[in-house]
């Protein structure tokens, strides 16, 4: 009689990681409505600094802080999700689930520090505000150096294909590495993972892992991101022209 241990095993296997994809997935998208919150939050509380509503200003500012600690949670959520669904394999016995997503929520939490206070969005958000009345000049406590690494942060791994060399502002259908996170145009990613001589390696250099095509999505947070970049470099352009300007009327 044949064995039906291994269908058996095969089909919870495929079953779970369908399940831990179709919830990180979720998750992503929660985030992304996150960020998006945040970003008007941001934007909302600089038309408030600039009439001087201070008060308003702090209240949002606690609530960014707030919502900053829950997407930081759903990250980690997202993390042990995917190492479950990556990492779980089929036996005899009955897996504990539990356990190992618990494990998985712990082992986040220590390789994550609590940074919530210099978190790139709360950072960005407080220098949208002090931008309003001192641009150009460095924040409390910090050097001008560190004026311009927050203004230019962001939460892209690359910002170029490194298939095509483009920014990944002008991709077409720029996808990102669920594994990895980096960021490709899809066409050239999809013939570079099935290509026999890459063996579907990360084309990024230094980068060990492989690519499977069904983890190098359009995930829901990208596009924001993207968008945010290209928001951030039309900023940082009109501020060049102004400083440009600037010198100008000075030397004359």
């Amino acid at each position: 009689m044949a064995s039906t241990s291994a269908p058996r095993n095969n089909a919870a296997y495929g079953r779970i990681t369908s399940a831990a994809s179709t919830l990180y997935s979720d998750n992503q998208t929660l985030i992304a409505e996150i960020r998006k919150a945040t970003i008007m939050m941001k934007e909302i509380a600089v038309d408030f600094e600039r009439d001087n509503k201070s008060e308003e200003v702090k209240e949002l500012e606690d609530g960014l802080l707030e919502l900053v600690k829950a997407s930081d949670e759903c990250t980690r959520l997202s993390n042990a999700i995917q190492s479950v669904g990556n990492e779980y394999q089929p036996g005899d016995g009955l897996t504990n689930f539990s356990k190992l997503f618990d494990d998985k929520i712990e082992k986040s939490k220590a390789d994550s520090s609590s940074v919530s206070q210099n978190h790139p969005w709360l950072r960005q958000f407080r220098e949208a505000i002090w931008n309003v009345h001192h641009a150009g000049q460095p924040m409390p406590g910090e050097e001008q150096e560190d004026i311009v690494m927050t203004s230019t942060e962001c939460n892209l791994l690359n910002t170029k294909c490194p298939l095509t060399g483009k920014p990944v502002t002008e991709l077409a259908e720029p996808v990102r590495s669920m594994d990895c996170k980096h960021i490709y145009e899809k066409k050239p990613i999809m013939q570079h993972i099935r290509s026999k001589v890459a063996q579907g390696r990360c084309p990024v250099a230094g980068c060990p892992k492989k690519l499977q095509a069904d983890r190098v999505v359009c995930d829901p947070l990208l596009l924001i991101e993207i968008d945010e970049l290209r928001s951030m470099s039309k900023q940082h352009a009109r501020d060049d022209v102004i400083e440009d300007f600037t010198q100008l009327d000075e030397e004359d």
